[in-house]
């Protein structure tokens, strides 16, 4: 071997390699525990209404107290777990500062009984007070149909503006049958039947029901509030032309 220089340049850039790593492996551990590279803060920013202080406090306590060691992945994924936090970006800031920004979930709707729908359709669990709750509107349907939910409702929302007498066209309740069939309840207690995608898109069955309404039920519904007659009404929109009406109760 000490007679070939093929072989010796080899094994001497080997070493050389050999040597350059263990040298950065030494200056790496250096950097993470050096004591001249102290982690002095940690700043959280975001519009934060529902998340608790307190959890978030406890979700970085015991991170480090090296600027260079500290885990950015295990922190975000830690600050994950606090309740109401949807989204968390972390990053280093030179010299002594770990900047973490929180995006919180926005309600939008109920799910079922005890869950939660964000504004992007993404299912959530957290709490809310009873008065915050029942402001939102109830969602109900299949396992992993959320985000369906969310943007049907802003569209038949949208096809029902026309009826909005106040607030009692209020979508307060939508549900997705597990045969996808699409179920409507407004606050004024009206129900809608929209049935399934076919031929015919729910969208269109709803706005033909909102054309008719005015002169349909929008007179009988303008009776029985100026007389103070009661009625429960319900509207079967899964029909081709038209709709069909059962009226209980009324007695006008």
């Amino acid at each position: 071997m000490w007679d070939n220089p093929r072989r010796l340049n080899t094994a001497a850039s080997l070493l050389a390699g050999l040597a350059a790593l263990l040298f950065a492996y030494a200056g790496l551990q250096l950097l993470l525990r050096s004591p001249l590279f102290p982690l002095k803060e940690i700043v959280v920013r975001g519009d934060l209404k529902n998340a608790a202080a307190a959890e978030i406090e406890n979700a970085v306590v015991g991170i480090g107290d090296n600027f260079f060691a500290v885990d950015l992945a295990a922190v975000r994924a830690r600050l994950e777990q606090v309740t109401w936090v949807r989204r968390v970006d972390v990053r280093r800031a030179w010299p002594d500062r770990i900047e973490v920004k929180l995006e919180e979930h926005v309600a939008f709707a109920r799910w079922g009984d005890t869950g939660l729908v964000n504004t992007f359709g993404e299912p959530f669990a957290a709490s809310m007070d009873k008065a915050g709750e029942a402001r939102l509107p109830r969602f109900a349907g299949p396992a992993g149909t959320e985000g369906e939910l969310t943007r049907r409702y802003r569209r038949f929302v949208e096809l029902l503006a026309p009826l909005d007498e106040a607030s009692d066209r209020v979508v307060v309740a939508i549900v997705l049958t597990p045969r996808y069939a699409w179920q409507l309840r407004l606050a004024d207690g009206l129900n809608l039947e929209l049935g399934r995608d076919g031929a015919e898109p729910v969208e269109q069955r709803l706005a033909r029901f909102v054309a008719a309404y005015p002169e349909s039920l929008g007179r009988l519904s303008r009776h029985a509030a100026a007389t103070g007659a009661e009625m429960r009404r319900q509207v079967d929109l899964r029909y081709p032309n038209g709709f069909a009406l059962r009226v209980a109760g009324w007695k006008g």
